[in-house]
């Protein structure tokens, strides 16, 4: 149920291990699906899972967005049965989060407890390692594809297919989910250090085609062509989408495809998430 974070959490998970961590710490929204995933990993190996999480954490140039967002329920009661401790704090800046997360951190290892920190997300050279081998996996189904689309946020699912696919020509869009336009540096970041992984040449902003379009009200609060776009694929298809991610990033393929502006084949990218079709609206 949790689509792209798994495949992070195969190298993050592994790290964690060898590090010797006996805790996890990382953050994010009070639905993450992020959070809840590295719950089930981190019960799977033994490992305390600790997250710093808000209802709706957000942007504060963008403001805080307006509208239903997904509050309890959902994956918050699968961190329940995984034992994952959540601690809330009142909405705020992601930068306040982080520090949230690095105040729990702190405090953990002052206990003795050896802590390893991972971003919100799961967006970092690791993360964006397992995205580069899905990549090259689904080269090597040998399926023609021109463009791929995928919901970005974070961004490590995005510069690893990018680094993946770049050389053979594919384009790889993400529909962003935040209203910040400044996360290209963040994807760049994150792909210097995965350049550093695969001993190759770091690729610049432009090589990351982003879509701000289909963001909606904003982070988290789910949009009329997201829920439009929902319902389609699940009619036509029988396959759900979430409206925090991929149902705005489908939103975002059907509107470029309407207006001619991508070549195909298109593969979309199915990111996962759908415990939050069952969580409580504000």
């Amino acid at each position: 149920m949790g689509g792209n974070k798994g495949r992070k959490l195969e190298y993050l998970i592994a790290d964690a291990l060898k590090e010797g961590a006996t805790v996890v710490v990382t953050c994010g929204s009070r639905q993450s699906n992020f959070v809840r995933q590295l719950g089930a990993a981190c019960a799977m190996h033994g490992l305390r899972c600790v997250a710093a999480v808000m209802d709706l954490p957000f942007d504060s140039a963008a403001g805080k967005p307006r509208g239903a967002h997904p509050s309890g329920g959902g994956n918050e009661i699968l961190n329940h049965w995984l034992g994952v401790e959540l601690h809330h704090f009142p909405d705020d800046d992601w930068e306040v989060l982080y520090q949230y997360a690095e105040t729990l951190a702190f405090a953990l290892e002052s206990k003795g407890e050896t802590v390893y920190r991972i971003p919100v997300g799961g967006s970092s050279p690791l993360g964006a390692l397992s995205f580069y081998e899905a990549g090259r996996e689904m080269l090597a189904q040998g399926v023609k594809i021109a463009t791929v689309v995928t919901a970005s946020s974070s961004g490590s699912t995005q510069v690893g297919l990018t680094y993946a696919l770049a050389s053979e020509g594919v384009k790889v869009v993400g529909i962003v989910s935040d209203p910040e336009p400044e996360i290209v540096h963040d994807f760049v970041k994150i792909g210097e250090g995965l350049a550093e992984l695969l001993g190759v040449k770091p690729l610049g902003p432009n090589a990351f085609l982003l879509d701000f379009d289909s963001v909606g009200p904003g982070y988290g609060v789910s949009s009329p062509e997201g829920e439009e776009a929902i319902r389609l694929m699940a009619t036509r298809e029988g396959i759900f989408l979430d409206p925090v991610y991929s149902g705005k990033a489908f939103a975002g393929l059907l509107r470029l495809a309407r207006k001619g502006k991508l070549e195909g084949p298109v593969l979309f990218w199915h990111t996962g998430g759908m415990p939050t079709l069952f969580a409580t609206a504000d």
